[in-house]
């Protein structure tokens, strides 16, 4: 291990100096890029670094979506447990979701982006989705915007409060319960679902991105990303609201450190310094297992890619091989893992690269990850 003293600081295996010399390079074209990037190999820490001038080693930030992957071992932990059946009717577990033409959808479905619920109609508010089970009601008593199974397209929020009824019903305790009893406190991971009040002097806001004064194209995002993010009422923000990272929305507001990114999806697929990993191979395999890619409805992009939650890599998001899974943020965060190379990786970044979505300097880092330790 070589530990680190110039503007990128922290420690990496002997194996890396390609890619931290790439990341001091990052740091040094740019005052202000602040991150953390942590990553383990077959169970063993292999990358924890930090620089810039907004965050440090302990720094605690909302990843926007990377939250998403707190609901995907939630689910795959049940999975495991023979708690949830990808293959059963949503209302098997939860009667009430049969409503307005949705009796057929299955928890596959539900959780690969399917069904349909990007939105209730009338439109949520934030102070029911910010909430363990009024958005779930709204959305189980809507019919859906496509024929379920018939197209795909990224529920953006709901899926959080999907999911966490679909748990709260299979399991009788909600989500953020089972992820923390059961998940992040028996691996003292720094990935909160909820920040508690003794962690808020490590918290910092997430920055704005800054649009470059000659970029004059609009985003080509479809109609259904407005309808899919338009609150009625009161508008919050995810990342820096209290009342959203006091809650720790699943699909959007966890707290996180890189290094408890990387640690969550080391114990949960590989195992940590000799541990056998939460799930087992089986399991992982059937929640990294691709379930959509192509054409997705609320987006508007083609070759998006889902598994159970999880994004599957793609052209926008080439982080690994086949059988990795993962999920990006909004403004620059990513956390994934590959079950082929045993990498996990996290990566936080205070104020991301315009126009959103993981920084593509993370992205190749991850798969970068892979192809050293693996060699």
């Amino acid at each position: 291990m070589t530990g680190l003293e110039g503007n990128l600081k922290g420690w990496a295996d002997d194996r890396l100096g390609e890619l931290v010399a790439r990341l001091e390079g990052f740091l040094a074209a740019d005052p202000d890029l602040s991150f953390q990037a942590a990553a383990y190999h077959e169970g063993r820490p292999v990358l924890d670094v930090w620089g810039g001038p907004h965050l440090d080693e302990t720094s605690l930030m909302v990843p926007y979506s990377v939250t998403k992957n707190t609901i995907g071992l939630t689910i795959g932990l049940l999975v495991e447990r023979g708690r949830l059946d990808l293959d059963a009717p949503v209302a098997d577990y939860w009667p009430e979701f049969a409503a307005k033409g949705k009796a057929a959808v299955t928890v596959r479905q539900l959780l690969s982006h399917q069904a349909g619920l990007p939105q209730a109609t009338p439109a949520l508010t934030w102070a029911e989705l910010l909430d363990h089970h009024a958005a779930a009601e709204r959305l189980a008593a809507s019919r859906p915007l496509w024929q379920p199974g018939s197209a795909f397209g990224y529920h953006a929020v709901t899926i959080g409060n999907l999911a966490s009824e679909l748990v709260f019903r299979a399991m009788g305790r909600t989500l953020h319960e089972v992820f923390e009893e059961d998940i992040r406190a028996p691996h003292d991971l720094d990935v909160h679902l909820g920040l508690p009040p003794e962690l808020d002097d490590r918290r910092v806001p997430v920055l704005p991105m800054v649009r470059p004064v000659s970029d004059a194209l609009v985003p080509p995002w479809s109609g259904l990303i407005g309808t899919a993010m338009r609150m009625a009422g009161p508008q919050v923000d995810l990342a820096n609201d209290e009342a959203s990272w006091r809650f720790g929305h699943p699909a959007g507001s966890g707290t996180v450190t890189a290094r408890g990114l990387a640690r969550m999806f080391a114990t949960a697929v590989t195992g940590v310094d000799g541990a056998e990993p939460f799930l087992s191979a089986d399991t992982v395999e059937m929640i990294g297992l691709q379930q959509v890619r192509g054409y997705d409805e609320v987006l508007g992009q083609q070759g998006r890619a889902h598994s159970i939650v999880f994004q599957k890599p793609s052209q926008q998001l080439a982080f690994g091989g086949p059988r990795a899974f993962g999920h990006d943020g909004a403004a620059g965060a990513l956390a994934c893992v590959d079950p082929d190379t045993g990498v996990a990786f996290g990566y936080t970044i205070a104020r991301g690269p315009w126009p959103g979505g993981a920084d593509p300097r993370a992205v190749a880092l991850a798969a970068d990850l892979g192809r050293v330790l693996s060699s």
